[in-house]
């Protein structure tokens, strides 16, 4: 009788997020630190979506992955700081269990699916410096079509699963979540219930979102490296280094600050490191990614 009423408590429970901190006089920098990352995200991500898609000449698999990307980048901004600006302006720090777990499905489905793109992309630079006289035929349009499709529905298929066995937690008292979103490590703090097996699934399907896309990008990358050192003129292989790996340092952070998130420690001293690196890797990187993927492409700066 007492387990059922206090399985009848949390349905009705709100988490309390702790944000990045507690100091008021830091809550008005923090919010216009925040707004400007927000606004500056959007205005870069949605220029250029709009400039590949007006711009016949950019019409090529190349910048459709890049603007599938600005719209990844755009949705993963989203779930998170239009939440976190209304919490700085209202001072509410409650959110639902239910607008929880939603924030958590579609952040971690954001974030994973960028992570088996950014793959593709480099698989895409593989075939453009390896296969230049069958990239074409290779990267047709139907098959661009398959590879990011392949990547949403991979993702959504194992967060549900994910979503699923978190969703069946009881969560107890603190509701506290130390943290500025609702991340998988600081929820699962919070549960009642024994949560041994959920974390053998989360490591696995971790390699499978983290691990196993960015040791496919480091092959691809590798194979572009002896292609490239196989070409005679030094200035061929500095132009083909320079179309190439323009993204490979982004590609870098994001999956070595994913593995960081998942292998550090969950333990008190460590927390506010932990919020540093899901900060640089959810508001900050998705700032930084036009910048590193676009501005140095002569398509984009053509269309500009």
């Amino acid at each position: 009788m007492e387990r059922a009423e206090w399985d009848n408590q949390t349905l009705l429970m709100e988490f309390l997020l702790l944000r990045l901190g507690d100091a008021h006089e830091l809550q008005t920098p923090l919010f216009l630190l925040c707004l400007t990352i927000y606004t500056v995200t959007m205005v870069r991500n949605v220029l250029i979506i709009v400039l590949v898609v007006i711009d016949p000449h950019v019409h090529t698999a190349m910048y459709f992955f890049l603007v599938n990307l600005s719209s990844l980048e755009t949705c993963y901004s989203s779930t998170i700081l239009p939440r976190l600006l209304a919490s700085f302006l209202t001072g509410d720090r409650t959110i639902s269990v239910q607008g929880c777990m939603a924030q958590f499905f579609f952040f971690g489905t954001f974030a994973t699916s960028e992570s088996y793109l950014l793959a593709t992309m480099s698989y895409d630079r593989y075939l453009a410096t390896c296969q230049p006289l069958l990239y074409a035929s290779l990267l047709n349009w139907k098959v661009c079509l398959q590879l990011v499709t392949g990547s949403w529905v991979v993702r959504l298929l194992i967060s549900t699963g994910i979503i699923s066995f978190i969703c069946r937690q009881t969560f107890c008292g603190p509701s506290a979540i130390d943290h500025f979103f609702c991340e998988e490590a600081p929820l699962l703090e919070l549960s009642c219930t024994d949560i041994t097996m959920i974390r053998i699934i989360i490591i696995i399907l971790s390699f499978l979102d983290v691990v196993f896309p960015f040791l496919f990008t480091l092959a691809s990358y590798v194979c572009m490296i002896a292609a490239i050192l196989r070409i005679p003129s030094s200035m061929g292989r500095h132009k083909a280094f320079s179309t190439c790996f323009s993204h490979l340092p982004m590609v870098t952070v994001f999956c070595e600050t994913l593995i960081i998130l998942y292998m550090l420690p969950r333990t008190a001293p460590l927390r506010q490191l932990n919020k540093m690196f899901s900060f640089s890797c959810s508001v900050l990187r998705p700032l930084t990614s036009p910048l590193i993927y676009s501005l140095r492409n002569r398509g984009i700066k053509g269309a500009l």
